[in-house]
């Protein structure tokens, strides 16, 4: 080798390993436009519906659409999955094959884990059923949903036959939308043969707080919602929590605590309550031992006794002989005790 030479270095060969990462960082490039995608382990699938919801016929290849040949494996296997415990489905649809959205529409509602749909964008024409075959509905506040009688492409043969078939799987569409959500009949086939709103066609373009509005939709959110309600029940970090003896309506506990201590005694029963009246006080108390009650919480009282420690749940207090009443629904407590 001559001082004018470059010394050469040789070529080690890529591992497997990072051959494969190579190989995954540009399938992410050319799919999703990145090089890494974020890994999370959720115990709650995600299934998208997005395009257009392909049937029995091949579409072109240039539209997006959701496949239900692949859509109902995967709605099988969540099904038999242990480690799935919810299901979210978002939907950014424009309709497609009737048939093929009944399809996908019956095997949701029949998962027995919780399922949630979220409209983003659009879930429009057989994207209405797919929506409301969810136990609990989302829509974005500018999702669209259009509703429309069903048509039929290629050759169609005019005699009285071809139109008692259309107006029967019209009939299935109608059916199962007032049976997964709380739409009437009545109102979803006004919505349906509406004219004058479409140009080129009949039917109503539904607009996210009216979807609400008529019932087809349970109430306006996203994906933060829809991801806290596909959770199972137990799971949640809502829960709703009944007003002591007052019935007054639920409030909404949000809370780090893990739900066993949550929910620790909330099975036992309830305590009996006694209402008592000390002054400008009037209270629901706990009776621990004749003529002293553990404080429950304040009924009425001045502005400043919210703010006085010694009136704070859970404090005792002796009312002594001052004359109290039992709160009615609350079980009876032993003899020689003061309330029911």
């Amino acid at each position: 080798m001559t001082n004018n030479e470059t010394p050469r270095v040789s070529e080690q060969p890529a591992t497997p390993d990072e051959a494969r990462k190579g190989s995954v960082a540009a399938d992410n490039i050319v799919q999703l436009g990145t090089a890494s995608v974020p890994q999370a382990e959720s115990n709650v699938f995600c299934l998208t519906i997005i395009g257009q919801v392909e049937g029995h016929m091949m579409l072109p290849p240039q539209n997006k659409t959701t496949k239900y040949e692949h859509v109902i494996p995967q709605l099988v296997a969540a099904e038999q999955s242990p480690k799935v415990e919810g299901l979210l489905i978002v939907l950014n649809t424009v309709g497609g094959d009737v048939e093929a959205g009944l399809a996908i529409a019956e095997m949701i509602s029949s998962l027995s884990k919780p399922k949630v749909a979220v409209v983003l964008g659009g879930g429009h024409s057989i994207g209405v059923p797919i929506a409301v075959a969810a136990d609990y509905t989302l829509i974005a506040e500018s999702a669209t949903m259009t509703i429309h009688p069903i048509r039929m492409n290629g050759l169609v043969i005019g005699v009285p036959q071809t139109f008692e078939y259309l107006d029967k799987m019209q009939e299935r569409v109608v059916r199962f939308v007032t049976r997964h959500s709380r739409v009437g009949e009545t109102k979803f086939k006004e919505l349906m043969f509406k004219t004058g709103e479409l140009a080129r066609d009949i039917g109503t373009t539904v607009v996210g707080p009216d979807a609400v509005s008529y019932g087809l939709i349970d109430a306006i959110g996203g994906n933060r919602r829809g991801a806290a309600r596909a959770q199972p029940a137990n799971r949640r970090a809502q829960v709703g929590v009944r007003r002591a003896a007052r019935g007054r309506g639920a409030m909404t506990l949000y809370t780090p605590m893990p739900m066993e201590l949550v929910l620790e005694g909330w099975s036992d029963g309830q305590a009996p309550m006694i209402e008592v009246e000390l002054g400008s006080l009037r209270m629901l108390l706990t009776p621990v031992a004749p003529g002293v009650g553990k404080l429950v919480r304040l009924v009425s009282a001045p502005l400043d006794a919210y703010l006085m420690p010694s009136l704070e749940p859970g404090k005792l207090i002796c009312f002594g002989s001052v004359s109290s009443n039992p709160v009615p629904g609350t079980p009876s407590i032993g003899d020689g005790e003061r309330g029911l």
